[in-house]
C-alpha cells in the first residue's frame, strides 16, 4: 500500500476533493482492471476517453480518481484529483509508484524513424558482452538480462515501462536500452523517466496518420532531447539535416556521429558485401557481420553510446565485430541454388530505399532483384504510392501485396500503391493480394544468383486481417518457398 499523496509528486495538481492520505495499492488507466484500493487515471486516448468510465471505476472499487475534469456530482468517500494532463500525470505517478526505477539504472533512449530496434538490440548485446547485466525494451522483445519478455508495442505504456524497469533494477541490471517512439513521447508514456543518454538516428515522413503534420512529428521526437537533464548526453546524426534541430534546446551535453560530415564519431565504409561491412571508426578498422550503409550508422550509434558510458574503445570495437544482425533487419539467407533471400522490416519509404540501395551497392549487376512489398492498413496512406515508386525504381521486378491490412481491403491498399507507378514501370510490376502467394511467386521467378527482398514485416510473426492476428512469418514463408521452388 502507498499513500496517494506520495505518488502524485510532479503531477501538477489543479484541484483536490477529498483526502490525498488515502491508501492505494495499484494504479490503473483501464477501468476494466480496477478493483478495491485502486487509483484510476482517466486518460483521453485516440479511441476512447477515460473520463467516460469514471463511474464504472468507482463501482469497481476505485478509491481515487485522477482526471482533467471532475464529475459534476462527486461521490462521497472518493478522492478526486484534477490535473492539467492525465496522461502526463500517469507518467509521473507510475514512476513514483515503482520507486523511480529509471534513477537506479543507466537508461538510454533511442528515437528516430529508422534504426531504433537495431541500435537498442545491439547496444544490449554489446553491454552484455562487456559484462553488464542490462535490460532491453524494443519492438521485437523486452529483456531482463537474458530473460525474454514478449513485446506488444514499440514503447509500452507508462505503468508497464516502470514496472519492467523496477524489475530490472531489482534483478541487478545496471543499464537499460529502450526504443522511444514518437507516439510514446506525444502520449507521455516516457514522462517521469530519467534518461542518461538519448540518441537521434534519423527522421523521414512517417506516422502522419497520427501526428497530422511533419512538424508535429519532428516536435514529438525533439521533446525527448528538450527534457534531458544537464548530466545527460544527447547523441545525434549530423548527416540528417534535422539532427542539429533535435538538440537545439537541450540541457544535455551533445555528441554527433556521421559518415559524410565532420562529427565527434566518424565512420567510413571500406567494404560492403553480403557477408558484412568493413568500417573505419574514428581511425580504427573493424569488420562487422552487418550489411549496408544504414547499418554503418546504426553501429556508429552503438559505438557512441558505449563511449558515453566510458567503455574502453578497443574492447568495444572487438565486440562490435561479433554483433549479429537483428531479427527481421536485413536478415539474409542463401539457398544451395544460389538465390539470396532478404527479409527486412522496411515499412517506410526511406527504409525501403535504404535497403534496396544497399542491395544495389552489393550486387554484381548480372542478377535480378525481386522486391515483394505492401503497405499497412489503417495507417498513413500518403506513403503507399511513394513505396511502390521506390520499389519500381530500384528493383528489377516488383510484387505488390498485403502487409497488415487490418480493417482495410488489401486490394484497395494495393490500388493506392499503384498510383505511384510510372507508366514505364508497370510492366515489371505484379499485384498478388495474398502475401504467402506473393512470396512463392517471387521464389518461382528467381534464378541462381538472383536476390529476393521481402519488405515490410521483418520480425513480425503474424498478419493482422480484420482485427485478427494470424500466424505469418516472412522468413519462414521465404525459406519454404525457396526450398520448394
Amino acid at each position: 500500500m502507498k499513500l496517494l499523496k506520495d505518488i502524485l509528486y510532479k503531477a501538477r495538481l489543479e484541484e483536490v476533493i477529498g483526502s490525498t492520505n488515502v491508501a492505494v495499492d495499484r494504479i490503473e488507466f483501464d477501468s476494466r482492471k480496477v478493483s478495491a484500493f485502486t487509483a484510476f487515471v482517466a486518460v483521453r486516448g485516440t479511441q476512447t476517453d477515460g473520463h467516460q468510465f469514471i463511474e464504472k471505476a468507482i463501482e469497481s472499487g476505485a478509491a481515487a480518481v485522477i482526471c482533467e475534469e471532475i464529475p459534476e456530482k462527486p461521490k462521497d468517500g472518493i478522492t478526486y484529483v484534477k490535473v492539467r494532463n492525465s496522461a502526463e500525470a500517469l507518467g509521473y505517478m507510475a514512476s513514483n509508484y515503482y520507486g523511480n526505477p529509471s534513477e537506479k539504472i543507466k537508461l538510454t533512449g533511442v528515437t528516430g524513424t529508422n534504426g531504433k530496434t537495431s541500435v537498442v538490440t545491439m547496444s544490449h548485446a554489446l553491454f552484455s558482452a562487456l559484462g553488464h547485466k542490462s535490460g532491453l525494451i524494443s519492438t521485437v522483445v523486452n529483456k531482463i538480462g537474458k530473460e525474454e519478455i514478449s513485446a506488444t508495442h514499440t514503447t509500452p505504456d507508462a505503468l508497464s515501462i516502470n514496472k519492467l524497469m523496477a524489475q530490472m533494477a531489482d534483478e541487478g541490471c545496471s543499464h537499460c536500452f529502450m526504443e522511444v517512439s514518437s507516439h510514446a513521447i506525444a502520449q507521455h508514456r516516457i514522462t517521469g523517466l530519467q534518461f542518461d543518454v538519448a540518441v537521434f538516428t534519423n527522421i523521414t515522413h512517417e506516422h502522419l496518420d497520427y501526428h497530422k503534420t511533419f512538424d508535429n512529428y519532428i516536435a514529438a521526437k525533439k521533446k525527448l532531447f528538450d527534457d534531458l537533464s544537464a548530466g545527460a548526453v544527447a547523441i545525434y546524426n549530423r548527416d540528417d539535416r534535422r539532427g542539429e534541430i533535435m538538440v537545439q534546446n537541450t540541457s544535455a551535453a551533445t555528441k554527433s556521429f556521421a559518415l559524410k560530415t565532420l562529427a565527434d564519431y566518424k565512420a567510413k565504409v571500406i567494404e560492403n558485401q553480403f557477408t558484412g561491412l568493413q568500417l573505419n571508426i574514428n581511425g580504427k578498422d573493424v569488420w562487422t557481420k552487418l550489411v549496408g550503409k544504414f547499418n554503418a550508422y546504426n553501429l556508429l550509434s552503438v559505438y557512441a553510446i558505449a563511449d558515453a558510458f566510458g567503455a574502453e574503445e578497443l574492447t568495444v570495437l572487438t565486440e562490435i565485430s561479433s554483433l549479429n544482425p537483428v531479427a527481421g533487419r536485413f536478415q539474409h539467407i542463401k539457398t544451395e541454388k544460389g538465390v539470396n533471400g532478404i527479409v527486412d522490416y522496411a515499412h517506410t519509404p526511406d527504409a525501403l530505399e535504404n535497403v534496396l540501395k544497399t542491395i544495389n551497392d552489393v550486387r554484381t549487376g548480372n542478377e535480378t532483384v525481386i522486391c515483394v512489398v505492401g503497405c499497412g492498413g489503417d495507417r498513413d496512406a500518403t506513403k503507399r504510392p511513394v513505396m511502390a515508386k521506390i520499389a519500381a525504381k530500384l528493383a528489377d521486378r516488383v510484387i505488390l501485396t498485403s502487409d497488415n491490412p487490418r480493417t482495410e481491403n488489401p486490394d484497395t491498399i494495393i490500388e493506392d500503391m499503384k498510383k505511384g507507378l510510372d507508366p514505364s514501370k508497370i510492366k515489371k510490376t505484379l499485384a498478388v493480394t495474398q502475401r504467402g502467394e506473393a512470396i512463392r511467386t517471387a521464389a518461382a521467378l528467381a534464378n541462381p544468383g538472383d536476390i529476393i527482398l521481402i519488405a515490410g514485416k521483418g520480425h513480425e510473426t503474424y498478419q493482422e486481417v480484420n482485427g485478427v492476428r494470424n500466424h505469418f512469418d516472412d522468413m519462414e514463408e521465404l525459406n519454404n518457398a525457396l526450398q520448394n521452388s
